[in-house]
């Protein structure tokens, strides 16, 4: 079911009110389709204290730049990861090489992070800007399934002067559902949506709609935790996106008095015990993919014992 500008504006009002109340029966109808539940929401997680199941991950750009290939995926297997989010690659034989790379390694790739949608928006009124998006996110999908990975993330669309919320909404969904969930149901890879500073879908009770819009098991949510700090709290959109949620990045917030930072897990404001129990809550059991500065392998090594203390709870 593609939603309609006029059944947008009208959802849209609805969010307002139930805001303005508090919550609601819409409130609660929208965390149930998303997996989720008014109960856990506001309830502390039974598995709060337990241990996560999840494979503690990377971006590619965390490694050293000027190391070669082979030897990045080995450091970052040796750092303790267990996998790794490669950028889409164009180039055949270079795919091919990051492919063997990670295999003897010992280390997944799980993932992919497509290159194209912030320059070339699926948002565009410009067909050519959309067609290089569509030829953009169709290589990120080869790349997963020459690699063997499951998921490619994708920023839908971008709001601007040029761009109204409603439009992001219609041209991002018509392209996913025409152009790419074909692809991405053939390979068996998830176009996995993340929420990022672009003026959309700006509520989890948003994401939520704009993903049941497509009916489909090949559309999920690729949830960042520190990217929703600024407006949100991460558990709140943890709960209401559930199932959903299909991979996550880690990032950490901090609020400053002139500003604010991009820092290391657990130097921010992000309430890692509710972020924890919130997974927990809703079952997630994926990858957990940091996403930050580049270091050599000291600096990593601290990440993945950030990574096993605040979010998978060892």
């Amino acid at each position: 079911m593609r939603t309609t500008r006029r059944e947008f504006f009208k959802a849209g009002l609805a969010a307002g009110c139930v805001a303005g109340l508090g919550g609601g029966a819409e409130a609660e109808g929208a965390l149930r389709r998303s997996g989720g539940s008014a109960q856990a929401a506001k309830a502390g997680s039974a598995g709060k204290s337990g241990r996560l199941e999840v494979k503690k991950g990377l971006v590619w750009d965390m490694l050293p730049e000027k190391m070669p290939v082979a030897e990045r995926m080995k450091l970052a297997r040796g750092c303790g990861f267990d996998v790794v989010q490669a950028p889409t690659t164009p180039d055949q034989r270079a795919a091919e090489e990051l492919g063997k790379a990670a295999t003897d390694a010992g280390i997944r790739i799980d993932s992919v992070m497509n290159m194209a949608h912030w320059k070339y928006p699926l948002s565009s009124a410009d067909k050519a800007v959309v067609a290089k998006s569509v030829e953009g996110m169709k290589t990120s999908l080869q790349n997963a399934k020459l690699w063997g990975a499951d998921a490619v993330l994708l920023v839908p669309a971008v709001v601007n002067p040029e761009t109204t919320y409603a439009d992001a909404w219609q041209r991002s969904q018509f392209q996913i559902k025409e152009e790419l969930v074909p692809l991405a149901a053939d390979l068996k890879v998830v176009i996995a949506i993340e929420e990022v500073w672009n003026k959309f879908l700006l509520s989890p009770l948003e994401m939520s709609m704009y993903l049941d819009d497509f009916e489909s098991p090949w559309v999920k949510a690729w949830f960042d935790v520190g990217n929703v700090v600024l407006y949100g709290y991460p558990q709140d959109w943890i709960h209401a996106l559930g199932k959903n949620i299909y991979k996550v990045h880690l990032k950490d917030f901090k609020r400053k008095e002139n500003g604010y930072a991009w820092v290391n897990l657990g130097d921010g404001d992000v309430d890692w015990a509710a972020v924890r129990a919130a997974f927990a809550d809703v079952g997630y059991s994926g990858s957990v993919i940091a996403e930050l500065d580049a270091g050599d392998e000291a600096y990593l090594k601290d990440v993945v014992k950030r990574i096993e203390r605040l979010v998978v709870g060892a």
